[in-house]
Order: C-alpha cells, then structure tokens, then sequence
C-alpha cells in the first residue's frame, strides 16, 4: 500500500437552503492507497456519505464543493469533463449505496442492471457479463444465483438486494469502491459472509475502498485505517487498531461506549392473559411457493416480542400476514381474542387502526412531495375525522411525542430531516390511528448507533405510557437485548424456539439460536478472521460460497 490513488485536500462542502448556502464538510483532508481500506465513521449528519460522494467528484442536487481538490489516480475530478468523468465512474469508481430499494429501477429485472455498467465501459460482453454476475451472485450468497438476477427488485428481500448492488459495483472490478452502509439491512450470519466477500474481492484485485458505516464492530473488521467525522470536521485519523484501543478524543470514546440501554425485565405473562395479538397455526404462500409453517407465538400488551432470523427467514411475510396484507393459507390471526377477517380489506376501520406499521427504510416510506405535517395528519383524518384546527393541534401533539417542535417540522418536506428524523416522523404517523399494536420492521436498522438508542428510548417511553405492544422485527441482537421482553426465532419460514429474553441468551440452545449468538461482530479487528477459522473456513472467499 504505497501507491496513492486518492487525494482530498482541504475539501468543503456545502448545502443550499433557500437562497443561502450552509457548511456540510468544513475543511476535510484524505488520502487513500491502492488496495488500503478507510472507514469513515460518525453520528448521523456527520458528513460520511457526502464526503464519500465528493471521493467521486460527485455531489447531491442543492450540494457543492466549494473548496479544495479531489485528485483519482493522477485525475483532477473537479476540473475533469463530464466525459472523462463518465469514463471513470462505474468502471475504475464503483459506488454502493445504503438504500438498495431507493437505488435500483424497479422496471427492470436485477440481471438487466447489472450487465450496464461493464457492457457500456466495454469491459464484457452482455454474455460475458450474465455469467459474470451469476458467479458475484453466487459468491455473495444469494439464493438461486442463476435465476434471482431474472426477478425484479421488489420479486427479492432487502438482504438480497444489497448483496445484488454489491456485485453490480463488483461488475467491472474497479479500483475504488465507495461502500455506504453496504451490510445494514443484511442479519448477522448473512452480513458476516457478505463481509468476508467483500474483503477476499478487495485482497484478490487491490482494490481500494472507503467504508462508510455507523457500525464500529464491522468497521473494525473491514477497515486498515479509521476516520472519524463529527458535524462535518475530521475528529481524529488513526490504524484501526490504534483506533479502537487508544483513541484519542473524547467524542470518538462515547462512540465506543454508545448502546449503554437496556430495558429492566418484566414480570413473566400472567397464563390466563388474553394476548393482544395471537398468530394460530399460520401457514402462508406466495404463489404456489410456501413460506410459513405453522407459525404461533402470542403477543401480550404493553410487552416487546423480537422476532429474529436471517433474510427469508419469514419474518416479515409474518408481519404481512397479521397486517391481513398476505391473506394465511391456514391458520388465523386474533386481536384480543377475536379472529380478524385474514384480508384487510374485509376488516373494519377500527381493526384496520389497531395494528400499525413503522418502516425499515424511512426514505421510500415517506411521501417526498408531501410536508411532515400534511403525512402525519393523512391517518388523523382518516381514522379519526378529525379536521381544521383540531387537525393541527393532534398533528402538533404527536410531533411533541416524538420529540420533534412541532413549528419547526410542521412544514418541512422529508428530504430536509436526517435519517433519524425521518424514522420519528414514521413513528408519529402510527401512532396517529391510536393503535395498541405495532409492527416496528428494522426501525434502527439504517440509523448510526447514538441515533438508533434515542430511537429505541422513544418507543420503550411511548409504549409505558400508551401500554402499547410491539413486534420488533431485526436482525440486530444488541437491539433485542436492549427492548425485547420475549424472543422468537425463525428459520425457513418456521418458529424454531421461542420464549423470555432471559432464556433465550442463556445456553443451551437451539443450533440455528446458538449460530445467529455467534455471528454478532466483536470490537476485535481480528473477530472475523478468527470465527471463520473456528467454523473451518480455509480462506475468506470460501465462506461466500456456503462453506460455512
């Protein structure tokens, strides 16, 4: 690693905001060799995405480099043409977004996106290229990897979607890559081959990458050096070693000490309690193809039960099942005791207003062209008839629920909120039907870790004060620890145990539990070097191909 390939000097940013333009990156310095790994790490708002954009010459609309030099292999980026530009990006500049379901076009089959970038810099053939991707897609894991390039984004999980922008960026084996956030949405026994993928790619081609995350435990496995930004400024630079042992200022240790909550465990379930929710023997399908096996498990109020798995393990599908959007083949779903129609369209207003839903990804789940007001107020009138000035003022009182002012967001559009402003909006808006029952799917998933903890402190305090239940889909086991009252497994659209939070991290459990305990990345830069050996893995590549 003593070849540069990237320089950034004295690098700022700005956003527009009305007429006036604001700081966004104050001044940053970086430099990157062929083959090196640097991770940017930082609270949301920090700068990490923006300044990787600006590694590729390339801002957001409403944002510009107003100072300082971008410099690629002996290119300047900010004074090369777009002609040389496009030359670059997609062929020796490859970029991997955090929102794959914002990111691919949903007109267009996964395989069809895929082979433009290496046909159109002529670097393959279309021939070439299909069966370069099917070899990406299989040495990422993902299921089918002939056929699944032949689906249409929403035909695949979200899991399976990130791993499919991976291979993409992967296409034409470029000599940077700028990873942001690339393993989010991934759960952990997934993200640990997808990791080890992304490392035997960038050892076996010298390929150099900037690795943006919120996630310290993955950075750690990923990254030779550690950068961390702070509202713009360069907080400190440092070997990840160094970086995770000594750091040397304040900011970057509360970092290291951040998931500091865990809610107190509660009384066990009194048996004769009628659950809020109850899934009975609920088996379902797409199509012809089964997904659910006689799934049970209750839900009680008040009480936080996680449901935990790897992608396509039938967690969400589950979740569609109880909202009546995927009618059950089989079995039945109960709301207090009673059998709720399994269509939701045949369900009362009233059913419909008990069970709501917060969203993964908060960016596609917010109307963009409407104010956070007029989105939070859409339930309040539907549900409530609510309107005029008694409109506004609910509206007001669930944004002061969320910790939000209510004159200050009112009018704003959802593209000026941070992510996890975005997902307090998301929150707001189910609770504006009054439910007693939510379905709260990878909420914090996509939220830096000081983000995603005020995130889960807001709904423990909402749901002590409303006496709400909650569904907490993830596949984040620090999150389970932290809210979870009970636990329930799944694998192959199958319960394979279930039971208090207490138990279920206790040994002895069952395989699949102890294998999901196992995987949850350590602050230890050698963690997964080390577990893959332990699992018997010869070389990183190998735990991508199912070696596991």
């Amino acid at each position: 690693m003593t070849d540069t390939l990237l320089k950034m000097r004295g690098v700022k940013l700005e956003g527009r905001s009305d007429e006036t333009w604001n700081p966004i990156i104050n001044g940053v310095d970086l430099t990157l060799a062929k083959g090196e790994v640097l991770g940017l790490i930082g609270e949301s708002g920090a700068g990490k995405s923006t300044l990787g954009l600006a590694a590729m010459g390339f801002t957001r609309d409403g944002v510009r480099i107003s100072e300082g030099s971008v410099e690629f292999d002996g290119i300047d980026l900010l004074k090369a043409s777009a002609a040389v530009k496009r030359g670059l990006l997609g062929k020796r500049i490859a970029y991997v977004a955090q929102s794959a379901a914002a990111s691919f076009n949903p007109a267009h089959r996964l395989m069809e996106q895929h082979v433009e970038g290496p046909t159109q810099h002529g670097v393959m053939s279309k021939a070439e290229s299909e069966a370069d991707g099917i070899e990406l897609y299989r040495k990422l894991r993902l299921p089918d990897p002939e056929s699944i390039g032949f689906r249409y984004p929403h035909q695949v999980s979200g899991g399976q979607l990130q791993r499919a922008m991976t291979a993409m960026a992967m296409s034409c084996r470029p000599d940077l890559i700028i990873f942001d956030e690339p393993t989010t949405a991934l759960d952990v026994t997934t993200q640990i081959e997808v990791l080890a993928s992304i490392r035997d790619i960038v050892e076996q081609f010298n390929t150099a990458a900037i690795y943006i995350t919120h996630d310290l435990a993955v950075v750690a496995q990923m990254a030779d050096r550690i950068k961390v930004l702070l509202k713009g400024d360069e907080v400190e630079t440092a070997d990840t070693r160094t970086m995770l042992s000594a750091p040397t200022q304040e900011y970057t240790k509360s970092l290291w000490a951040v998931r500091s909550f865990e809610r107190p465990l509660k009384a066990p379930v009194i048996a004769s309690a009628v659950p809020s929710v109850s899934v009975q023997n609920v088996d379902a399908a797409y199509g012809k193809v089964p997904v659910l096996h006689d799934v049970s498990f209750d839900m009680h109020e008040g009480r936080t039960v996680a449901v935990v798995g790897e992608s396509g393990s039938g967690k969400s599908t589950t979740a569609r099942c109880i909202t009546g959007l995927l009618p059950p083949t089989s079995g039945q779903i109960a709301f207090n005791g009673e059998v709720m129609p399994a269509d939701y369209r045949k369900r009362s207003k009233d059913q419909l207003r008990q069970v709501q839903m917060i969203y993964q990804m908060a960016d596609t789940a917010l109307n963009p062209r409407m104010s956070i007001g007029e989105i939070i107020a859409r339930p309040v009138q539907f549900y409530m008839g609510l309107t005029g000035k008694q409109k506004r003022a609910r509206v007001d009182k669930l944004l002061d629920q969320i910790e939000l002012e209510p004159s200050e967001y009112y009018n704003r559009l959802p593209s000026e909120l941070s992510g996890g402003q975005k997902q307090r909006i998301g929150i707001a808006r189910a609770l504006a039907a009054e439910p007693k029952f939510i379905i709260c799917d990878e909420v914090t998933s996509a939220l830096d870790q000081l983000v995603a903890e005020g995130i889960l402190r807001l709904l423990a305090r909402l749901q002590d004060t409303l006496g709400l239940s909650y569904m907490f889909i993830t596949h984040d086991l620090a999150t389970v620890r932290a809210i979870a009252d009970e636990v329930v497994v799944m694998k192959d659209g199958r319960v394979v145990e279930a039971g208090p939070k207490a138990e279920m991290f206790k040994p002895p459990h069952h395989p699949y539990t102890d294998l999901l305990l196992s995987s949850v990345p350590e602050m230890d830069p050698d963690w997964l070097t080390n577990l893959l050996q332990e699992r018997g893995v010869d070389n990183i590549g190998d735990a991508a191909v199912g070696k596991m």
